[in-house]
């Protein structure tokens, strides 16, 4: 097919105008930290075939490019995205394009949200930071029982999953998301934000308890947490689930404060969630380590747990109390209270034996310098013996952890 110059720079703009900073960078996205370091993706998902449409229309070879719409297409029938780009691909071959959607009646509202997605997709696509060198700085350490988790990316509307190997996270697979509305960071009820933090499944909605809006599942998690309610935030209701049935995808910013996946990645995904263990981990933009400094704030943090732990052992209620926070407090104590009561109790105590087991760490991604701390406690002493399961925050105070909240899960 022949065209003029000035066509064929019309006919560009099908790409341009919905992804103007992937398109133009075709090739020179590179991994966080720009070194070029091989990257570690996954396929699932269109945004291989996706990409693939844009390089032939920025090639100006629209007959192959609409043949991959046409493909991806018969994979995702109900891809709004892509319907578009091949409706603008058909009118190409008659007139000449002025921008992205060039039906006289595409509302222009759905096209920004169209467009917003695409950008949104090819950006997390080429510009890659899941690698096999790098890992989120939150998923410090996994409990052995635990054979996934999730990391949430707003800014790039991207949800990652990390396997469990051998307490490494390795990654698994990206998904495209949709969070709220109005951005992160959730503090009240309404607001049409997603939260960050760590959090973690609490349940499966069963589908005869969902309307279709929520697509092919739902997987609420416990937000507001503890940490979210001592700094007043509320809210409920925040859930993983899916699009209705006559929707492959939603805007990237859509929800009333979810994370919204397509059916097919909510149903991919679910495989590897296990209820009331699965962290669920969102952030406003991921920050990754690489594997010696992971390891290196790994080994301090337990370190310090470690020293809790025996300091708890040795009776000494002084070096037992130094590694509390001056604001720390529990469900119904101040640290006051809390002390005297450790006070009372130790001196009743001969010998005191505690051990830790199947311990996880995951930082907090918000403003503070936050770590949750979950494990198995066995206490021993010589006159009171138990097992419970404990969630402790450690917070960063004057350049030392402390822990600032503790109790049973």
């Amino acid at each position: 097919m022949a065209h003029t110059a000035r066509t064929r720079q019309l006919i560009r703009r099908v790409a341009l105008a919905i992804a103007l900073i992937a398109v133009c960078a075709l090739g020179s996205f590179v991994a966080a930290g720009a070194n070029n370091r091989p990257t570690t993706f996954s396929d699932s998902g269109p945004e291989p075939q996706l990409s693939r449409i844009l390089v032939e229309i920025e090639r100006n070879r629209l007959d192959t490019a609409l043949e991959e719409t046409e493909a991806l297409l018969k994979l995702y029938p109900n891809f709004r995205l892509a319907h578009l780009i091949k409706g603008d691909l058909l009118l190409a071959r008659s007139m000449p394009l002025l921008t992205f959607g060039n039906a006289s009646n595409a509302p222009k509202e759905k096209l920004s949200d169209l467009r917003d997605e695409v950008i949104a997709r090819l950006k997390a696509y080429r510009n890659r930071s899941a690698t096999a060198d790098y890992v989120p700085r939150y998923l410090l350490q996994m409990q052995s029982d635990q054979k996934h988790a999730i990391v949430v990316d707003t800014q790039k509307s991207r949800l990652y999953l990390y396997q469990n190997d051998s307490g490494r996270p390795r990654f698994v697979a990206d998904y495209y998301i949709t969070h709220g509305k109005l951005g992160a960071d959730k503090t009240r009820e309404g607001d049409k934000k997603t939260p960050v933090g760590v959090y973690h499944v609490t349940s499966s909605l069963p589908l005869n308890k969902l309307g279709d809006f929520y697509g092919t599942g739902a997987f609420p998690i416990n937000y507001p947490n503890e940490w979210d309610k001592r700094q007043g935030r509320n809210g409920h209701g925040i859930w993983l689930h899916g699009t209705p049935s006559d929707t492959f995808s939603r805007p990237p910013k859509a929800s009333e404060g979810c994370v919204v996946l397509a059916n097919t990645d909510l149903d991919a995904l679910a495989k590897n969630l296990q209820i009331g263990l699965t962290p669920v981990i969102i952030s406003n933009s991921i920050e990754w380590l690489s594997l010696d400094d992971w390891q290196k704030e790994r080994s301090s943090l337990n370190k310090k747990i470690d020293e809790w732990r025996s300091d708890w052992e040795s009776k000494d209620v002084n070096r037992y109390l130094k590694h509390y926070s001056k604001k720390f407090q529990t469900k119904d104590q101040s640290l006051e209270q809390f002390s005297q009561q450790k006070r009372q109790v130790n001196a009743g105590k001969e010998w005191i034996k505690v051990k830790l087991s199947n311990l996880s760490m995951f930082r907090d991604p918000g403003k503070d310098e936050l770590v949750v701390v979950t494990f198995e406690q066995d206490y021993q002493s010589n006159n009171l013996n138990n097992q419970m399961k404990k969630r402790q925050y450690w917070v960063r105070e004057d350049g030392n952890w402390k822990i600032i909240f503790e109790g049973a899960t």
